[in-house]
């Protein structure tokens, strides 16, 4: 009996060791067979701003090309017509109506994504990827107060990013400083850094006392702190050393998404490459003032534009391109003048950036959320137009997909086919938000539930959707949204407030 068991042992132990040795010699197969990911994500870029989308006055020659040699969708979608809500839908594949805290966030916000919750940076890293932020991040950092002297935790690296460099917020909130992987890179430690949202620190200069140390007037909600002659929202004191210089900001992430490309280059990975244009301040690089003729706001778009092809020139020189998958898009539509003085209505000319839709960030309307969104393989994805409606909430689930995951979240659709140009069936219905409002898309079909609060908001001047009927359109027929068909066509809206709520309805209970 003992020498049976002992036999049974050594059996069963030779049995795993060589299912062992078999998975460690296929694993680096399996892993040189996955693609490289790269989404690149614009702030404010409306769905008209793009010559592939039908721009005329600006030129955006390397972003066309992804266009014009991959996907073009016409139809997909932001989950949101602000920045933090999208891109907590991004990284998590959840609706951000779902998270009360996702919504436009303060430089000292606490990060609202769940350390034990899915993220797309997580589901490629189970899969083998190497992950990587640079650029914006706008979703929190922290779990209360935030102490920007010491190592910063939670951040993007707790949520699956091996590696980020990031801005805490946007361009035009505190700290105006860089942050590698959880701390502020080139604090001197001794000058600390301090912020407030609530009052100034004594003898700091801001926007609103000290007009003469501007070099960028503010129009509206931009008077506080001064920092390189503009003026932020919040107050900030310190870290001079630490400070980033604006006009170097697009540099300074590209050549960081560059190295991140350059040093992972022998293992799959994952880069989600933020940029700030054409968000305010609108800083382009001296090379770039004047190249629009449109003002700050066109500049920085073609400045952009620019970064994208000498990111691409760097995959193309790495050999990485045929093996990447690359998805662009933007975090909300466009604004024109968003809280500074930069000619951008003056000079905005024949351009129209939200194209032919309605309204603009902030609103329900489409021009909101529709966005431009391009889906870009070498050799892997055969150009072409799709009309089918997509959402940056399925990039989880697609890409997990695409990487032999399993993953998904309640919200999240697998809609790979549809995204490599292999299929047209994408979405039937989403759920659109701007700051706290929904509305939902329905096949060809939009609605707009009724909204207390004014139709406009004047300061931006954009149609934000609010209305005190339902609002109904067909799509198909009425692009620009100028026809409510909520009256004469009640069996569609029924039907539409039917399915709206059942799925709002989710969040509900």
């Amino acid at each position: 009996m003992h020498i049976a068991r002992t036999l049974f042992f050594a059996l069963t132990l030779l049995f795993f060791a060589c299912k062992t040795e078999k998975k460690e010699q296929t694993d680096p197969e399996e892993q040189a067979a996955l693609p490289n990911i790269v989404i690149i994500y614009a702030d404010d870029l409306g769905y008209g701003e793009l010559g592939a989308y039908g721009a005329t006055e600006l030129k955006t020659p390397n972003l066309d090309h992804l266009a014009n040699n991959g996907m073009r969708f016409t139809n997909g979608y932001a989950t949101s017509a602000t920045c933090t809500p999208s891109r907590y839908a991004l990284l998590t594949g959840s609706y951000p109506w779902r998270n009360k805290s996702a919504k436009i966030l303060p430089g000292t916000a606490p990060l609202i994504i769940d350390t034990a919750q899915t993220t797309l940076p997580k589901v490629l890293k189970q899969q083998g990827y190497t992950t990587g932020i640079v650029g914006k991040w706008h979703l929190g950092l922290g779990s209360g107060h935030v102490d920007w002297n010491q190592a910063i935790s939670p951040g993007p690296n707790e949520v699956g990013f091996d590696h980020s460099y990031i801005m805490a917020a946007t361009q035009d909130r505190v700290p105006t400083v860089y942050i590698e992987n959880g701390k502020v890179d080139n604090l001197d430690p001794n000058d600390p850094i301090q912020i407030d949202y609530q009052k100034n620190f004594p003898g700091e200069p801001t926007g609103k006392d000290n007009p003469e140390l501007l070099k960028m007037k503010w129009h509206h909600g931009h008077d506080n702190s001064i920092v390189n002659g503009i003026s932020r929202i919040g107050f900030m004191k310190g870290g001079e050393a630490a400070k980033w210089v604006d006009e170097d900001m697009a540099d300074t992430f590209l050549a960081e998404a560059k190295r991140f490309v350059k040093e992972k280059k022998d293992q799959p990975f994952f880069l989600y490459y933020a940029l700030q244009q054409p968000h305010v301040p609108r800083t382009p690089h001296p090379r770039f003032v004047g190249s629009s003729g449109m003002g700050p706001r066109g500049d920085v778009i073609v400045e952009a534009d620019w970064c994208v092809g000498e990111f691409i020139k760097t995959l193309e020189e790495e050999g990485l391109l045929e093996n990447t998958l690359i998805v662009f898009s933007s975090d909300n539509g466009p604004v024109v003048n968003d809280g500074y003085y930069d000619d951008s209505v003056e000079k905005l000319g024949n351009h129209k950036p939200a194209g032919p839709l309605r309204g603009g960030k902030y609103s329900l309307f489409e021009a909101g959320t529709r966005v431009p969104f391009i889906t870009y393989w070498k050799g892997k994805i055969t150009p072409g137009t799709s009309d089918a409606m997509v959402s940056q909430v399925d990039l989880l689930a697609s890409l997990a997909a695409l990487v032999n995951s399993d993953a998904t979240t309640q919200d999240s659709q697998d809609l790979l086919d549809v995204l490599l140009g292999k299929s047209t069936n994408g979405r039937n219905e989403l759920i659109i938000e701007a700051s706290t409002r929904t509305a939902f898309r329905k096949g060809d079909w939009a609605m707009i539930p009724p909204y207390d609060g004014p139709a406009i908001i004047k300061t931006v001047n954009i149609e934000i959707g609010n209305d005190p009927e339902y609002q109904l359109y067909n799509l198909k027929e009425d692009l620009g949204q100028q026809n409510n068909l909520a009256k004469s066509h009640p069996e569609k809206l029924a039907e539409m407030k039917a399915a709206y709520t059942k799925i709002r309805g989710i969040a509900e209970e």
